[in-house]
Parts: structure tokens; sequence; C-alpha cells
């Protein structure tokens, strides 16, 4: 029987010239007992032989499923990696891209934690890199061979512990040796303790920041917060007090962004903005105006804050960040148009921000019956997964260029795969469906969502995305636009059922295979069928996402504009 968690390479969906690379990589990175999954259209025999010549016999090979039309393999590793630990970190640099694999080894070397080692796993000997180690950061690691080739080389890189720092006569609070009730009061004493311009150090094993804030939260922006030292075992800080107080900002949370570090000063200001509550506020006090915050915080935060400024030079700047509330009269569409990471908050939900995307939130969890507040709140959390620097921003582009994206990227994309899947779906359903019945309709309903995607997507080619590229030319040239056949509104209601209609369909095949979850007796092909499916849905809802909500939208703006 297979275990649900087995990766499953199915090799024709990759390219020719990375299909027994990715197979070799995969492989290397699993540890004693694990297994990977071969999922071909014609028997993979050499690659056992290419695994047996490179690798050596060090794993099993199963023959799951033998053709006539797939080739279904499970390769075991029996044998764990000779030199290295199995707990421990390796870089397989042969792997990373040639332009990755310096910066990757220096990223790791930089971030590891004192006393610990990993490994660097290569094909020849990365010698030199020794010397680029050690001239950036001195004689504090050690470099021990644990395999010189001729083929391979590993090297168990260490760091050396850190040594304690002296602060000579300034007083320090050793935090971790003090009772948990008293550890506060002891830092707050000390700090009333000291005269302007005199210090105390604090010594812990984590991140004292919430000390910071309670400090600021009590005397106001009092003092220096100097770090000396930041992990990933010890944290110093030097506390040292000034001489003089900003009451009048004490109501707010301060932010004293010349006190702080260069590297420290943006990461301070996003989390004390992540730490507010909605309607609370915070302060940053600056030696310039810090508008560049403003445009990233509306960046990677959204529009989930009021900007006010107190003070505008010349020697100092004072901004009051407000946290507010998710804008009832926003629409789903419009949240998820400014910022495509939200979806994944209205996934998690299960709320239609494709099809459903006219709806604002308050609407939507009134039909479903959600607390709208957990809703907004998510929404006001930080995005994870793609990060603003990655994702795209289709609000900026043109229509017609949104236009041909949405043809070469989804319109290919399900030309690609709606035909792969609709045979696995078929092929899933005969062999399981006695005991799955619901694989028989999940069948059904796919060969619906086939036949009219199908011809769904031929028609805004020839049709409906011609029009738009029209609408921009008589935009752009200032002219008339030609007026023949069906209005442009008309197109438009009628592309958006059809949207509807399959969205709606999706939506029941995830229903019916309870969120896609693969139940213990699946074999490779019921597993591969609700990944694709999975995949295939998410694709067909940012593809609808981009038509409904911004390409539609800025097209029949455009026309009214016209006439």
């Amino acid at each position: 029987m297979q275990t649900t968690n087995e990766i499953i390479i199915n090799v024709q969906e990759l390219d020719p010239r990375v299909r027994h690379q990715t197979i070799f990589q995969t492989f290397d990175h699993l540890k004693l007992g694990e297994s990977l999954i071969i999922h071909n259209n014609h028997d993979p025999r050499p690659v056992y032989y290419q695994l047996m010549d490179r690798r050596g016999n060090v794993f099993s090979w199963e023959y799951l499923e033998e053709g006539p039309e797939w080739w279904d393999i499970r390769v075991t590793r029996t044998v764990a990696p000779i030199h290295a630990e199995i707990e421990d970190f390796i870089i397989n640099v042969p792997a990373l891209e040639p332009s990755q694999k310096h910066a990757t080894i220096f990223h790791v070397f930089e971030n590891w934690p004192k006393g610990e080692h990993f490994i660097i796993h290569n094909d020849h000997d990365p010698r030199p890199l020794f010397f680029h180690l050690m001239e950036k950061h001195g004689e504090i690691f050690d470099w021990e061979y644990l395999t010189s080739g001729p083929e391979v080389w590993e090297i168990k890189v260490s760091l050396h512990p850190e040594a304690a720092a002296d602060y000579g006569d300034e007083y320090v609070v050793n935090v971790p040796s003090l009772e948990p009730q008293l550890k506060h009061k002891t830092i707050f004493q000390a700090f009333e303790n000291l005269q302007p311009g005199e210090s105390f150090i604090i010594h812990n094993d984590h991140d004292p920041k919430p000390v910071y804030y309670q400090l600021m939260e009590m005397h106001g922006d009092i003092f220096i917060w100097e770090y000396l030292q930041q992990g990933p075992q010890w944290f110093d800080i030097r506390v040292r007090r000034k001489g003089e107080t900003k009451s009048e900002l004490r109501q707010d949370i301060l932010v004293d962004v010349p006190s702080l570090e260069p590297r420290l000063k943006h990461p301070t200001i996003f989390q004390t903005f992540d730490s507010l509550q909605v309607g609370e506020s915070m302060i940053i006090h600056n030696d310039h105006d810090p508008k560049p915050v403003y445009y990233q915080l509306l960046s990677e935060r959204g529009e989930v804050f009021t900007w006010e400024y107190l003070q505008q030079g010349p020697q100092f700047w004072d901004i009051r960040v407000t946290r507010k509330g998710t804008e009832i009269s926003e629409t789903i569409g419009e949240i998820v148009a400014k910022d495509m990471r939200k979806a994944e908050v209205f996934k998690k939900f299960g709320i239609d921000f494709c099809c459903g995307g006219k709806k604002t939130v308050r609407q939507v969890c009134q039909e479903k019956g959600i607390d709208a507040q957990l809703v907004e709140k998510a929404l006001q959390e930080p995005m994870v997964g793609n990060s603003s620097s990655t994702a795209l921003n289709y609000e900026e582009w043109g229509l017609d260029f949104l236009a041909d994206f949405i043809v070469n990227t989804h319109h290919s994309y399900v030309r690609k795969y709606m035909p792969e899947i609709t045979g696995y779906a078929a092929k899933v359903a005969q062999v399981h469906g006695a005991h799955h019945p619901e694989l028989v309709e999940i069948n059904q309903l796919f060969n619906q969502v086939n036949q009219e995607l199908s011809a769904h997507i031929v028609e805004e080619e020839k049709v409906l995305f011609p029009f738009i590229k029209e609408i921009v030319k008589a935009h752009n040239s200032a002219s008339l636009l030609p007026v023949e056949g069906k209005s442009f509104a008309e197109l438009i209601a009628e592309t958006e059922e059809e949207h509807d209609h399959v969205g709606r369909a999706m939506e029941k095949i995830r229903a019916l295979s309870d969120n896609y979850a693969i139940p213990s007796d699946a074999c490779t092909s019921y597993k591969l069928l609700f990944k694709m499916l999975e995949e295939f849905e998410g694709d067909l809802f940012t593809h609808i996402h981009l038509e409904n909500n911004i390409l539609f939208v800025k097209a029949e703006e455009m026309e009214k504009g016209l006439k």
C-alpha cells in the first residue's frame, strides 16, 4: 500500500532535459526508509542502472504498475547516506543553480548557530571557499574533510562556540539566572536607578524586544536600545538613559528610528505595526521624512492604515500610523485585485473571490454564516507566500497586454492539462468507482468543465479579447469604436455567466472530494488526479479573477469613456 506523503515524480510533465536530474536530486534528499514514486509512460529501467552506478546498492526498486500505458515504480532508500548523519543539514551544491552556489553557502554560514555544524556536498574540492570564508569571517570555524574525491567531496563546517562578552564594570542583568517573577522587575529597577548618560546590559537567551515596548510605554523615549549581540544563542542589549522625554507622544507606541541599528529600522517599524489592533496607533519618530516606509507598508500590508504627519522637519519628523479595519464598501474582487495574496485568505474561508468577487466581505459572510471579524482580521495580517517583490501587479498592466497574458498563461494551461485530467478522471472512476462512487460524478462534472471551457476560451480569443483590443486602440487614438454584432456589455455578461457555471462545477468537485482528501486505498493515478484537479482549480480561479475583476471592469470603464 502506498503512503499519502510519498513524493510522486510525474516524468511526462518535466522538460526532457531535467527528467533524470530531478529523479537523482529527489532521491538524494531521501532519508533512510523514505521513498519516491516514478510515474512514466514507458519503463524507466535505464534509471535503475544509472542510480546503481552513481549511488550504489542503496535502494530498492519496486514495480507498482507495469504498463501497457503507465509504469509506476517505488524507489526506497535502504541505506542511510554514508558520511553525513541523518539529522545533519547538507548543502547539495551540484543541485543548485551556478549563480546560487556560493550565495547559498555564505547565507547558511552567516545564519548558522555558533557551536553547530553543517555539511557541504560537492562534485569537486571546494577549497577556494575555505579561503573566502576565512578572509571574510576569520578563524571562527573548522573545516574537516569527510570525503575527498575522486567523485564526491563532503566537508563538515563547524562554527566555534561564541565566547562570553566582557562588559567591564557595566552592570549586567543576567536574565536567565533570575526567577521568572523577578525578570522584568529587575530590569525595570535597573533602568530606574540610572542617571542620564548611564547604561546597563540586558543578557538573555532570546530577544527581549517586548521589554523595549514596555519601557517605552512606561517612560517614553528617554533611552537608547542598542543591540550588542543578536543570537542565535544569546542576546545582549545596552540600555542607556537619555536626558529628555517626548511626553506628548507617550499615549502611542513610539518607534524612535534614529536610536535603532540601520538593519533593524524597517523590521522594527513593521513588527510594531503588525502588533497593533484595529484602531491602535504608533508614532514613527525620525530625523528625515520616512515616506518610503509608507509605500512599503502600502505594498506589503495594503490599505489598512492611516498616515498622519504630526511634525514635518526640519530636524524631526513624527508620523502617527493608525491601523484601520477592512473597508465595508470594498468588494472581494477589488481586495484581491490590489493584492493577489489575499486570495489565500478567501480560499481558507471557502469564499469565492472570482465569480463572487462583486460582493463585499460582510455580504458574503452574512450569506455563508461566517464571522466577518475573523475574515477581516485574517486580511489584516501579514501576507506570506509571494512577496511584494515577486507578486505580479496586474492592476498596472495595459488591457491588451493583460489579455495576451491570460491567453499565453492560463488558456495555455487549460489546453495542456485539461485533456490529461479528463483521461485520469475516467480511468480512476472506472477502477475505483465501485468503492468511491463520488469519483463517477467527479468524472461527469469535469467532462462538463472540459466541454464548456474548451469552447469558452476559443470564444474569448476570437471575439471578446479582440473587442477589448479595439477599445484600447480607440482610446489611445481618441477615435470612435466600430460597433458590430453584440454590445460589449452583452459579451461580458455572457462570459461571466459561463465563468460562474464552470466555477460552480469545480466547487462541487472540491466538495465531493472532501477538499481533495486522498483515501488510504488510493493508487498513484488516484493521487495524481486529485493533485492535478486542485492545481487546475487554483489556476482557473486566478484566471477568472483576472478577467472578471480586472480586465472586464477596466475595459467597461474605458469603453464608457469613448461614448
